[in-house]
C-alpha cells in the first residue's frame, strides 16, 4: 500500500494566495504564461515557467532559466509572500467548476512507491520533458506543483475528508477562469493518514512528467546523502493531491487532421460509412462509447462503430482512442504514429467543439474529430493491467493550481 505523510508546506499568506496561485507549467506555452503573469510579479508562473522572464527566443532549458526559477522562489520567501507552515499538516483542496466539486487531500507520497508500482501509471513520458522538470526540481530543491492522483476511496477516507472541510478554510478564492479553489489545513491528521494508507494503490490521473521527475530528482539527492540519513530524508517524498475517483470527470481529448490523405470528401464519407452508422448531425458531441463526431466540409457527421467482441475485454483495444487509430487514422488517413505525425494535433475538451470548427474553417485543418471521453474505470483498468494508454487519451479539468502548497526537499 502506498505511503503518505504530512509535510511543512511553504505557502502564500492568506491575503496573497489568489495572486500567487498559477496554472500548471504545462498547460500554457511561453507567450500564454507571460500574458497570464503580466503585471503580477507574485504569480507563481515566474517560478514554474521562469522562461517568461527572458526574451521569447531564450532557450527555456538553459541553466540560467533554472537559476532564475530558484531566485524567484527565494525572493517570494524573502518578501514574506511565502511562509513556512509551522506544523506538519495535510490539506484538503476543493475545486468547483460549473457547479461540480471535487475534493482531494494534499500530502506527500514516497518515490519508492512510485518506482514499485504502488502508484500506477497509464502514460509514457518524454525524456526531454522529464529532463526539464528534473532540473527544475533540483534547482528549486522543491516540488513546485503537485501530482494529480486518484484512488478508489473507502468510506473511511470519505468520512475523514468531510470532517476536514467542516471548518474555516485557509484559502478560498475564485480564479479568473471561474474555478473556485478552497483549501483547509489539517494539523490533526492521523486518522486521515490511516484511512488513506489503507488504500491498495494510487493512480496517476495527471502529471506523469512531474511524478517521474520527482522520482528522478529524489533518487539523485538521496544517493548524495550518507547511508544512515537516506531512509529519513525529505527527498524521498513528493507533493501530490489524492482525489476519490468517483468525484472526477475526464473530458474529451479531441483531434484535428491536416488533410484527407488524398481522398475527396465523398470518398472519405464512403470509407467511413463502411465502418458503421454514419449520418449528419446537429450535435457535435458523441453521446456513447464507440461514437465519433466528425467535422468535414463545414458539416458535422456522427459515426457509430459497433463494438468488436474480440476486443471487448481488452483494456487498451476497447478504448475509443484505440478504435479511432485502428479503424480510421491508420487505414484511411494514413497516420501510423500519432506521437510523431505532424498531420495530427490534439485539442483539449475544455476548449469545446467550437474550437474544432474554428480550426477547420480557418483552412489550417481539413478534419476534426470530437471524441467520447475516456472513463475513470477505463483509466484504472489500463493501469491495473500495467498497460499504457494511447497518447492524448485523457483531459482532466479543473487543473490543480501551483504555488498554493510547496514541498521543499530539505
Amino acid at each position: 500500500m502506498p505511503r503518505i505523510k504530512p509535510f511543512q508546506a511553504l505557502r502564500p499568506t492568506q491575503d496573497l494566495a489568489a495572486k500567487v496561485a498559477s496554472v500548471p507549467y504545462d498547460v500554457v506555452n511561453r507567450d500564454e504564461a507571460a500574458a497570464l503573469a503580466e503585471g503580477n510579479p507574485l504569480s507563481f508562473l515566474h517560478v514554474v515557467r521562469p522562461d517568461i522572464d527572458f526574451a521569447p527566443e531564450q532557450n527555456p532549458c538553459a541553466p540560467e532559466v533554472y537559476q532564475r526559477a530558484a531566485q524567484n522562489l527565494k525572493q517570494l520567501m524573502i518578501d514574506g509572500v511565502l511562509v513556512r507552515e509551522p506544523l506538519n499538516c495535510l490539506y484538503a483542496y476543493r475545486q468547483i467548476m460549473n457547479g461540480r466539486a471535487q475534493t482531494g487531500i494534499v500530502c506527500c507520497v514516497h518515490i519508492d512507491d512510485y518506482e514499485n508500482n504502488l502508484i500506477l501509471k497509464h502514460e509514457k513520458t518524454r525524456k526531454s520533458k522529464e529532463d526539464d522538470r528534473t532540473r527544475h526540481v533540483l534547482a528549486l530543491n522543491a516540488n513546485a506543483g503537485p501530482v494529480f492522483l486518484t484512488c478508489r476511496a473507502t468510506d473511511a477516507v470519505s468520512r475523514q475528508s468531510e470532517l476536514a472541510t467542516a471548518g474555516k478554510p485557509l484559502y478560498d478564492f475564485t480564479a479568473v477562469d471561474g474555478v473556485r479553489h478552497t483549501v483547509w489545513r489539517i494539523p490533526h491528521h492521523q486518522s486521515l493518514v490511516d484511512a488513506l494508507s489503507a488504500v491498495p494503490v494510487f493512480y496517476i490521473a495527471d502529471g506523469h512528467h512531474r511524478a517521474a521527475s520527482a522520482w528522478r530528482a529524489g533518487t539523485e539527492l538521496r544517493k548524495q546523502l550518507p547511508p544512515d540519513q537516506q531512509a529519513s530524508a525529505e527527498c524521498n517524498w513528493f507533493l501530490s493531491v489524492v482525489f476519490p475517483s468517483a468525484q472526477l470527470q475526464i473530458l474529451a481529448y479531441n483531434r484535428v487532421i491536416r488533410d484527407l490523405n488524398g481522398l475527396s470528401v465523398p470518398e472519405l464519407l464512403d470509407r467511413l460509412d463502411q465502418l458503421g452508422d454514419l449520418r449528419q448531425t446537429d450535435n457535435p458531441v458523441p453521446d456513447s462509447p464507440g461514437s465519433f463526431c466528425l467535422f468535414i466540409d463545414h458539416r458535422w457527421w456522427r459515426l457509430q462503430i459497433p463494438p468488436d467482441p474480440l476486443h471487448a475485454n481488452d483494456p487498451i483495444r476497447s478504448l475509443d482512442v484505440s478504435i479511432l487509430e485502428r479503424q480510421i487514422l491508420q487505414p484511411i488517413l494514413g497516420i501510423e504514429d500519432v506521437r510523431t505525425d505532424s498531420r495530427i494535433d490534439f485539442v483539449g475538451g475544455i476548449r469545446g467543439t467550437s474550437e474544432l470548427e474554428r480550426l477547420c474553417i480557418s483552412g489550417d485543418w481539413a478534419l476534426a474529430i470530437s471524441m467520447f471521453p475516456t472513463t475513470l474505470d477505463q483509466l484504472m483498468a489500463v493501469s491495473d493491467a500495467g498497460e499504457i494508454m494511447p497518447p492524448k487519451s485523457t483531459w482532466f479539468e479543473p487543473k490543480l493550481r501551483s504555488g498554493l502548497l510547496i514541498h521543499t526537499l530539505d
